[in-house]
């Protein structure tokens, strides 16, 4: 018995972003890993790798429950709490993984998504 085998592999190279983007697309609307990976025509299998090899870069957040609440900067109370002065224009964010985080008001949101991932994973 003789098998050809017609046309070229097919091997997909996926960047980080696009990784991300089938990953958070896990939930939305109520779509199961089973459906996400089904739209894009991976397995399962792949998508729990991605989420493992992300975390391990720092891209992607170890708690699945974290996310951005807009705050109103002007709203934030500026008490002086042990002592310390405080800074204007900064702003101080408690992780769930017990660091602090400060940074100032202007700061990029996809940076600080970057960061603070990066901190909950170290």
């Amino acid at each position: 018995m003789r098998v050809e085998i017609l046309g070229q592999e097919r091997r997909r190279r996926w960047r980080d972003d696009e990784k991300l983007a089938i990953i958070m697309s896990v939930g939305d609307g109520g779509a199961t890993i089973t459906e996400v990976a089904h739209r894009h025509d991976i397995t399962r299998q792949q998508i729990y790798a991605w989420r493992s090899e992300l975390k391990k870069k720092g891209l992607l957040s170890v708690s699945s429950h974290a996310l951005f609440i807009p705050i109103d900067v002007n709203a934030v109370q500026t008490d002086v709490q042990d002592g310390r002065e405080s800074r204007a224009g900064m702003i101080e964010l408690r992780l769930s993984c017990g660091r602090t985080l400060h940074f100032g008001i202007a700061v990029d949101t996809a940076a600080l998504t970057q960061l603070i991932r990066a901190v909950e994973a170290a």
